[in-house]
This record gives structure tokens, C-alpha cells and sequence, in this order.
């Protein structure tokens, strides 16, 4: 069985959904194909559902990575949305651009058209901040609601006290002019009904289109290869059903775009015969691109908490559980401020591993509770806050690999994490100032002490030991199909996101990143999606 439309997309998450919702509005027919479910499940609307949804077979690839060096050999779980929407219907909601150092960046390394007054209009047009802002910076009219945090309590003030008795100023947007210093993060939450809802790319953009009836959103239908003809993609097999289900083709009259994540686009590449030639013929791939950057320079923010017990101060962990959750249930359904409100890390804190740096390289979030060890979702019985922090910019980089050319077969993720020295060291400086801020005077008259890593983990060496041993992922994977100049060997994908030597096929997800941005990587996506829709409808009118 094969139809045919103007655009076919592979996977229906951050970006993919806003090129759908883009292309379709300028009168195109779009087919999404999606491996997940349509986005159903109520835990994805209510803000807080993310602890269900994180860990929900259902909704999610959970990828595991091979033994990793810098963690003491340990595999990790790897986790990325399985459903429509994607990660951004799974993820912590948190919408943070990265600096305009990274974007100026992107563009110096042989990217034109991707410095920050580029891609700026792009933030601005997908967004309708809702708040105070710099309309220099921020959009008003755009399909996603971006707001600040909601019931974020007195422990969040403080929080916000601790780290400007340190010396750090208040900067109540890092979405604007700069991210250096303290204050909230900004959340895809819709906050105009009466229950406050996560708002993901496919709600604001895919949804709508499909109204429109130039979009069939095809769900729990994988694809197994891009079609190529020669050197041009005219098409994908996909499964119709999922798992065991029959193979069928849908057509592209102009282009195939793959926006399936940074895990799972190079892999779909490699199995379509666009990689590394040997790697290729070593699972039984007949090469057809010879591409050895396809699944290379993979990047993740690799992160450590502090978690401290507190008293005479209300936390999380005692209104989300009991009798108290009831309350904060029912206050939620009827529009009264509620945990179920929040995002899970209200406040982040931008600052420099070295004052000498030019801008912030390190970062730590916020949450007014913590939880128990090795039981991820499960609040402690005490009341508790936390501090988790990463390397914005990692220097460490790993691969993804598909095993074989069985879609059924999850990659090998090798994320390779603190194996560049500059990573080792910034873990110890992000436990070191996660401490200083936990233990400044704001907190002084809350604070009893510290649980996790504890009080026994004090010299670097000691630190460093048990991130190796204990700290994880935040699920920013980027990087795999790297955009770059015709004189880069390992780039993907040009400028305009065509891949090199195949025609009718582009790339638009966080695998472009030719370098790691400074935050989570959502907000950065969709903007992808945004500029790429742009890209490939002026494409079409040549």
C-alpha cells in the first residue's frame, strides 16, 4: 500500500510537530509518521505528570547505554517521549533558549544563518510569553504559552536570597538579554484555564493543523527506512501498527524530513544506508551516503544533586503525599494554586566555574523537595530541598550506532561522559557552589543537613568519585547529524539542514546542533522546527 503527499515527516515531537503545524498552514500536504501513541494519557496535560510520564513504558524509548568510562563503567538509561509531541510531552516543561554566545557560535563554525539576530525572530514567532518581558527578545502572538513558575513557595525565595548573598545578581529573565545570576525558570505551561496545562509543541502547532485536513498523523506507525531512489529520498517504510505490524510506504512528492530525536534520527539514518560506510556493511547495510558523522558527536548534559533535609518550612515531599495530595488535587481542578502546577525545578542559577570566563558555563536548578535514592518519583519522608547542576557545554562526546538494520533493535549509545578533564572538574565546582548556596545565610535557620552525596563526600577527588557513581542524565541529547560546512567531514547536514549527497531529504531536531547549547534543549528544537518549516517552503518556490 502507498500514498503520496508534498512532505512526509518522521516523528511528531518538537520540531517535527512544528514544521507539520508550518507546512501545512502554507497549504501543503503533510503525512507525520509517529512510533508512539497519540498524546492521550492525562498525566502529559497535568504539569506534574512527568513523574509518571518519564518512566511510562508506553511513552517512552528507553535506551540504555553501553558501560560508560567516566562513570565507573556503569550503563545508564536513556530515556526519550515515544509518544506525539515527543520528549515535549514527557519532559520537565522548561523553556530556556541557551545564551547568544552559543548561537554566534553555531554560525562561526560555518553555519550561516544561525547566529543569535538570526534565529531570534524564530523564539519570538513560536512563543506568546506571558509575563513581564523585553519584546526585543520575547514573542507575544505565537502558538506557545511560556510562563513563570507557579506556586513556587518560600523555599524558592529563598533560594533566590542565598545566591544573591553570595554576590550574584537577580536576572528574572535568562530568556532576554543575558542568563547570568539567579531567578525562575520559564515553563510550556498553559496557564489561561481554569487548570493550568502542558503545552507542547503538538499541542500548539500539530493539533490544530490536523484540523485543517492536509495533515494525516499516522501514531504507533515506526518507520523502518527512507526510500531512496538513487541518491534522492522519495519516501519512508514505515510499520502500521507497530511491532509485527505489516510495512507499508507513503510517498513525498517534495522532500522527506526526519525529526525522530538525537537518538533515534541517526540510527533511522544508518539503517536507510546513509552513515559511516564500514560501520554500515558491518550490521549488513548496504552503504548508499557515505557519511561517517551520522550518530557521531553525540552530547547530554551529564548532572549531579545536593539534596539537604530542612525544618520549619513547608516542602514538597509532605503536600505530595496523603491527605495533603488530595488537597492539592482538588485545589488544582478547580484552578487554586496547586504542586501539580509545577514544573519540577522552579529556580535555576547561571554562573561561572572561573570569574574569568566570559559567560556562565555552569548551571544549577532548584526544587523545594527531594527524593528518595534510586527511586526516581518517590518523594522522601522528610522535608527536603535540592540542587541539581551540570556543564552547560560539555566538552565530552560519544555515538550512537545502530546494531543492525532491525528497526526492533535499539542502538548502541555510547554518551561517553566525563571523559574530558574540563567535565570532571566542573562536577566538583557545581557541588562546591550547590553547597554555598544551601548553607548561606537565607537558609541558615532551615537547614539540618545534607543526605545526598552527604557530609563523608568533602575532598575533590571525593566528589568526583561519587559523580562518577551516582550522577545521570538530564535527556538534552543533541548533536548526532551535526550541521557543518562542506569542509567539515563529519558534518550531516548543510546550513540548510539538506543532507549531504542525498536530495529531498533534510534533518530538523536537536541532532543538528553542531554544538551543545547552554540549557535544556526544547526551546532550541522547536525554534529548529520554526526556521527549518521557513527553509523548506522557500526552497519549494524555487
Amino acid at each position: 500500500m502507498s500514498d503520496t503527499f508534498d512532505y512526509v515527516i518522521v516523528g511528531a515531537g518538537s520540531a517535527g510537530s512544528v514544521l507539520a503545524g508550518r507546512l501545512a498552514e502554507a497549504g501543503h500536504t503533510v503525512c507525520v509518521l509517529e512510533a508512539g501513541p497519540r498524546d492521550a494519557n492525562p498525566f502529559i496535560h497535568i504539569p506534574a505528570g512527568y513523574i509518571k510520564n518519564l518512566f511510562n513504558d508506553r511513552l517512552v524509548w528507553r535506551f540504555r547505554s553501553g558501560p560508560i568510562a567516566g562513570t565507573d563503567g556503569r550503563t545508564i538509561e536513556l530515556t526519550q517521549g515515544k509518544v506525539v509531541g515527543g520528549s515535549g510531552s514527557i519532559n520537565g516543561l522548561v523553556y530556556n533558549r541557551g545564551q547568544r554566545a552559543d548561537f554566534d557560535g553555531w554560525a562561526a563554525l560555518g553555519n550561516p544563518g544561525w547566529g543569535y539576530e538570526d534565529v531570534l525572530p524564530y523564539f519570538k514567532k513560536g512563543e506568546t510569553r506571558l509575563g513581564p518581558a523585553d519584546e526585543r527578545y520575547r514573542g507575544r502572538s505565537g502558538p506557545l504559552i511560556v510562563t513563570d513558575p507557579i506556586t513556587p513557595g518560600p523555599l524558592c525565595d529563598l533560594f533566590i536570597e542565598a545566591a544573591k548573598s553570595l554576590g550574584y545578581p537577580y536576572v528574572p529573565d535568562s530568556n532576554a538579554e543575558a542568563q547570568d545570576g539567579v531567578g525562575p525558570w520559564q515553563f510550556m505551561i498553559d496557564t489561561r484555564g481554569i487548570a493550568p496545562r502542558r503545552l507542547s509543541s503538538a499541542r500548539a502547532y500539530l493539533h490544530p493543523a490536523l484540523k485543517t485536513g492536509r495533515v494525516s498523523l499516522r501514531t504507533e506507525s515506526p518507520a523502518t527506512r527512507v526510500l531512496l531512489e538513487g541518491r534522492r529520498a522519495v519516501g519512508v517504510r514505515y510499520r502500521a501498527g507497530g511491532t509485527g505490524a505489516p510495512e507499508r510506504e507513503v510517498r513525498a512528492r517534495r522532500e522527506v524530513i526526519v525529526a525522530a530525536g538525537a537518538l533515534n534520527t541517526p540510527r533511522l539514518l544508518q539503517i536507510s544506508g546513509i552513515g559511516d560506510a564500514d560501520h554500515l556493511r558491518s550490521i549488513g547495510v548496504r552503504p548508499v551516503v557515505d557519511l561517517p558523522g551520522v550518530g557521531a558527536n553525540l552530547v547530554d548534559h551529564f548532572n549531579l544533586r545536593v539534596a539537604v533535609k530542612v525544618k520549619g518550612v513547608p516542602t514538597i515531599n509532605e503536600r505530595g503525599r496523603g491527605l495533603p495530595l488530595l488537597w492539592e488535587i482538588a485545589k488544582y481542578f478547580i484552578g487554586r494554586p496547586s504542586i501539580l502546577s509545577m514544573g519540577p525545578v522552579p529556580m535555576r542559577f547561571f554562573f561561572r566555574s572561573d570569574p574569568s570566563l566570559p559567560r556562565p558555563d555552569l548551571q544549577v536548578s532548584f526544587t523545594p523537595g527531594s527524593y528518595q535514592e534510586g527511586l526516581p518519583g518517590l518523594l522522601d519522608h522528610y522535608p527536603g530541598m535540592t540542587l541539581g547542576g551540570h556543564k552547560q557545554r560539555p566538552d565530552s562526546r560519544g555515538y550512537v550506532r545502530a546494531r543492525s538494520a532491525n528497526i526492533d533493535e535499539l542502538p548502541e549509545v555510547q554518551p561517553n561522559y566525563l571523559t574530558h578533564e574540563s567535565d570532571q572538574r566542573a562536577m566538583v565546582a557545581v557541588v562546591k557552589m550547590a553547597r554555598a548556596v544551601l548553607q548561606a545565610r537565607p537558609f541558615a535557620p532551615y537547614y539540618v543537613d545534607e543526605v545526598f552525596p552527604g557530609n563523608d563526600v568533602r575532598t575533590d577527588d571525593e566528589i568526583l568519585a561519587f559523580a562518577r557513581q551516582r550522577g545521570g542524565t538530564v535527556y538534552h541529547h543533541n548533536g548526532t547529524a551535526r550541521m557543518g560546512p562542506d569542509s567539515d567531514p563529519m558534518a550531516v547536514v548543510d546550513a540548510r539542514l539538506r543532507v549531504r549527497g542525498v536530495a529531498g531529504l533534510r534533518v530538523a531536531d536537536a541532532s543538528v546542533m553542531p554544538a551543545p547549547i547552554s540549557g535544556a534543549t526544547n526551546a532550541a528544537t522547536m525554534m529548529i522546527g520554526e526556521k527549518a518549516a521557513d527553509m523548506v517552503l522557500q526552497d519549494a518556490k524555487r
